[in-house]
Order: structure tokens, then C-alpha cells, then sequence
């Protein structure tokens, strides 16, 4: 791919996020608040949070991973169920990976 075709590509992409990001605002508030669409709404973006979460933790380019990512997630996970404040939970995770790391479990 040349580099005009590479530039062109990413113009196109960036044309195509704005396009959806302005039609998004010209959507009928009613539409949204509709009492059979407003659940639907309100779970999008935790599904896509957690499809990138997901993506982020296990991804290893062409294979499946499993390694300190994982863990740090479950800590965060537990901790947010447990109600830990927020900053906790960040922590937490990140302590969990940097020790298993360091001691060479899930490199």
C-alpha cells in the first residue's frame, strides 16, 4: 500500500466516525427515550467497553493470551463488585500485574 493510499484510507475513516458522530446528534430525543429502546441505549456502551476490554486483555496479535492482564482484570473486577472506590480499583489492578510480572508469572 502506498503512502497516499494509506493517508486516504485513514481520511475515509475519519470522515466516517464524524459522519456517525454528527447523525447521532440529529437523532429524535424520543427515540432514545422511548421506554422499549432507553434499556438498549443505556447497555451499548457498557457492551462495547467490555468488547474493548476484552480485546485489550487477551489479544496476543494472532492467538489467545492469558497472562498478568487477565489477572489485574479479575482484581479490578472484584474490587469494583466489592464497591472499592475507583482509584482503589486502578491500583489494585495495577499492583496485581506489575507483582506478578516482576515474580514472572504471565509475562
Amino acid at each position: 500500500m502506498s503512502e497516499l493510499a494509506l493517508w486516504l484510507t485513514i481520511a475515509g475513516a475519519v470522515a466516517i466516525i464524524l459522519a456517525t458522530k454528527v447523525a447521532g446528534h440529529f437523532v429524535p430525543k424520543s427515540w432514545v427515550t422511548s421506554p422499549r429502546i432507553a434499556p438498549i441505549v443505556a447497555l451499548v456502551s457498557v457492551a462495547l467497553l467490555a468488547g474493548l476490554v476484552a480485546q485489550q486483555t487477551l489479544d496476543g496479535g494472532h492467538q489467545l493470551v492469558i497472562d498478568a492482564r487477565l489477572a489485574a482484570l479479575a482484581v479490578g473486577a472484584i474490587a469494583l463488585w466489592r464497591k472499592v472506590p475507583f482509584i482503589l480499583v486502578v491500583i489494585l489492578a495495577a499492583a496485581t500485574a506489575a507483582l506478578l510480572r516482576y515474580f514472572g508469572v504471565g509475562v
